[in-house]
């Protein structure tokens, strides 16, 4: 075996957080104002009116110092408490946040065994398990398992909701601020929009660190701007602070009896789950120190200031609260200069949401919850910063069909507060369990947790299912298509993966060595470093063994009359090739495609390479540590590989290289193994590139007398949707191969 020296130095192959301190860390904290905190800046724009529409009655005074008392409590409550002193606290190991990274925390992944993705030779046992005695709770953990999952998909499912809705409603909000000075263009606001939106989907491809720090100044000038017009609007009025009173929230609900007030408020807190989902992409110490310092102040100076301006101007405001009450005229310097950065601040709020939604993306694949599509890495020092292409372009129709189809801007806010909403849900269901099952929080304290914040989170779930009939339908049944094909990948994804784990073979089980194939000879001892002798004093005189395997034929009826297994010993001719067999599923033993693989081409290659690959959380790995090499010693000719990429780095496998550490691992168990080198060296210049997948087909299972339908809609499932799936969306479309240097075998697997 070959071991790179960094990975013998012990290299994660797992991602960890983001740690940085000092300068580092106040230029991550400033980053994030780009990326994170613009969607939620940016509120202030629609908020008020969406708690009393433009063309409504004015509010009385007591009921604007409510608003904005609720709007204040929910900024405390939910962005401030719940998401940046609690929730950033549970990312993963790897530092991802959002819903699917707390599912992932109750039920993490086996570490991946390189080791054992190139041992080919290793014993399997499939005997009876030891079953340990659970206690309850770990059986009702267990229980809970696909229910949660469905309860997370759909949490995620709605985040890439939001990647479509908030770039609709953040952009349609600022564009039609231009109506206020300009009455005339009113009816242009959505062509407007679209071409902003189209800019804005176009630039993705340069990538999330690119965009923060071109984004960061302009959030940062945006937040400024709030803080001024707040401070000058508040000196009009300044009994607008009576607003830190919460009992004025809870008075205004009891005095209106106006439920659908909380709709309205739930906007000012649209953006925060972005704080979490984004972990990935930065850290918790910098999401936590801009907002605190900088991002709520500046909000809830915003507030407090339109709240003022709207109990002393009242009806001459109301109908655009956000433009109408920055000081000065219309037509002023200081109100081009807010429409200006109000509409690249919502170009970069929609940014937070989208980088959200590639974040989820990332991590469902990688956990095999969606189809393995194209991801491109954009930093050199955070994993978690990628840009994938196909889900750019469908947020981008979706969001364009969006904005023309809901040309009221009213029933466009209901849909994005619906899928706001659901996901706090989920994440609070989410973060009590694993308070109790990861963190080993005593279970009062998970319970209380859920009580107080589900609570509010409850109240906005109420407020805006109540939307549904007028907009929020929209990303329900966005939400459920998305969690439905999640589960499904999901769910056939393991069933595919448990038939190759149940049919992998040993390799010196399947391809046995002719008796007489006595030129080289093996030694057995496991402690042996060179593993091979070969008779004679001239290794040019070496010649290869030849090996057969046991095909197993039609039944054949014996002289009592039962059916017997015939099995016909097979010879594998060698051929003076090399193959890469890659190897898409995990575990010791060669998968089963091998084996279909023989049983079509009866013959070996001179050189057959078992390749596993591994992502390390480094942006390159040097050519000379790619490869780590196990030899067959009970094979000639077979090889395990492990391939170490770094997250910035190609796909490329080039075979020379690879030969290169081949050769090197042949000459450290036999110095004199030049003709073997040489032979080696010679076939690998017609390298054949094996691509393995299974042509999955549904088994019948017995169920009682439901069978008939359990069935009918099992093979329906696995058969015509899951296959498509598959054939569409490989697992080798990252392949960078030549086509026509690549062979696809495929196997019935009956899952």
């Amino acid at each position: 075996m070959s071991s790179p020296a960094a990975l013998e130095h012990g290299l994660n192959t797992k991602r960890s957080a983001v740690k940085v301190g000092g300068w580092a860390l106040a230029a991550l904290s400033f980053q994030t104002l780009g990326i994170i905190y613009s969607d939620i800046g940016t509120s202030p724009l629609y908020v008020l009116n969406g708690i009393w529409p433009g063309s409504g009655p004015v509010p009385s005074n007591e009921d604007v110092i409510g608003g904005i008392s609720a709007i204040i409590w929910s900024l405390t409550l939910l962005p401030l408490l719940k998401y940046i002193c609690i929730s950033l606290f549970f990312g993963t190991q790897e530092g991802e946040g959002g819903s699917f990274a707390l599912y992932m925390g109750l039920y993490p992944a086996k570490d991946k065994d390189f080791d054992a993705d190139r041992t080919l030779t290793g014993e399997s046992y499939h005997g009876k398990e030891f079953k340990e005695t659970l206690p309850f709770s770990m059986r009702l953990k267990n229980k809970a398992r696909w229910p949660l999952l469905l309860w997370c998909l759909f949490g995620t499912s709605l985040t890439m909701a939001d990647g479509i809705f908030t770039p609709a409603v953040s952009v349609t909000s600022a564009v039609a601020g231009i109506a206020v000075a300009k009455p005339s263009v009113t009816a242009d606001i959505i062509p407007i929009s679209v071409v902003f939106l189209l800019v804005l989907f176009a630039v993705q491809q340069f990538g999330t660190a690119r965009l923060a720090f071109t984004f960061a100044p302009i959030s940062f000038i945006w937040f400024l701007l709030l803080i001024g017009t707040g401070i000058y609007n508040i000196t009009l009025y300044p009994g607008i602070f009576r607003a830190f009173d919460p009992s004025r929230a809870v008075l205004l609900f009891v005095r209106t009896k106006n439920y659908d007030l909380l709709a309205g408020v739930l906007l000012a807190v649209t953006g925060c789950e972005a704080m979490f989902a984004n972990l990935g992409q930065f850290n918790a110490a910098s999401i936590r120190l801009s907002f605190m310092i900088f991002v709520y102040p500046a909000l809830v100076l915003a507030y407090l200031g339109q709240g003022a301006r709207l109990i002393v101007d009242g009806e001459a405001v109301l109908a655009n609260l956000f433009y109408n009450t920055i000081p000065g005229a219309h037509n002023g310097p200081l109100f081009w200069i807010m429409f200006i950065f109000a509409i690249l601040a919502t170009l970069i709020a929609s940014q937070a949401m989208i980088t959200a939604t590639f974040s989820l993306i990332q991590q469902v694949i990688n956990m095999k919850g969606f189809p393995p599509i194209r991801m491109i890495y954009t930093s050199e020092t955070i994993q978690g910063q990628v840009y994938i292409p196909a889900i750019n372009w469908a947020l981008m129709i979706a969001t364009i069909v969006v904005v023309a189809v809901f040309s009221n801007l009213a029933n466009l806010t209901n849909a994005y507060g619906f899928a706001v909403a659901t996901v706090m849900l989920s994440t609070s269901v989410l973060l009590a369990v694993q308070m109790f099952y990861v963190k080993h929080l005593p279970l009062t304290l998970a319970i209380a947790y859920f009580i107080s914040f589900g609570f509010f989170d409850g109240l906005f779930w109420g407020a805006a299912l109540k939307k549904v009939p007028h907009g929020a339908w929209v990303p329900l049944l966005i939400g459920v298509v998305l969690m439905l094909i999640m589960f499904l990948w999901t769910w056939a994804k393991r069933l595919e993966d448990s038939f190759d784990g149940a049919n992998r073979k040993n390799l010196r089980h399947f391809i046995q060595q002719n008796e007489k194939s006595n030129n080289i000879h093996f030694d057995f001892d496991d402690d042996a470093d060179h593993a091979i002798t070969i008779d004679g004093e001239d290794d040019h005189a070496a010649t290869l063994p030849t090996y057969y395997y046991m095909s197993t034929q039609s039944p054949t009826t014996s002289s009592v009359g039962n059916d017997k297994i015939a099995e016909v010993r097979k010879d594998l001719q060698r051929i003076p090739t090399c193959a890469v067999f890659h190897k898409i599923a995990e575990g010791k033993g060669v998968p089963h495609t091998f084996v279909g693989f023989v049983r079509q081409w009866p013959a070996l290659p001179r050189v057959v390479i078992f390749l596993s690959v591994c992502v390390v959380p480094i942006p390159r790995v040097p050519i000379e540590e790619r490869y780590v090499v196990n030899k067959v010693r009970t094979i000639e000719g077979f090889y395990g590989v492990t391939y170490y990429i770094g997250f910035r780095d190609d796909f490329d496998v080039q075979v020379g290289e690879l030969i290169e550490r081949i050769c090197s691992v042949e000459r450290q168990m036999n110095p004199k193994a030049n003709a073997i080198i040489e032979e080696i060296r010679a076939v690998a210049q017609t390298a054949t590139h094996i691509a393995p997948h299974y042509h999955v087909v549904s088994k019948k299972v017995d169920v009682g007398v439901i069978s008939p339908i359990v069935n009918y809609l099992r093979k329906y499932l696995i058969e015509d949707i899951y296959r498509r799936l598959a054939t569409m969306f490989p697992e080798t479309a990252n392949w960078l191969t030549s086509a026509d240097e690549i062979i696809h075998v495929g196997i019935n697997a009956e899952i």
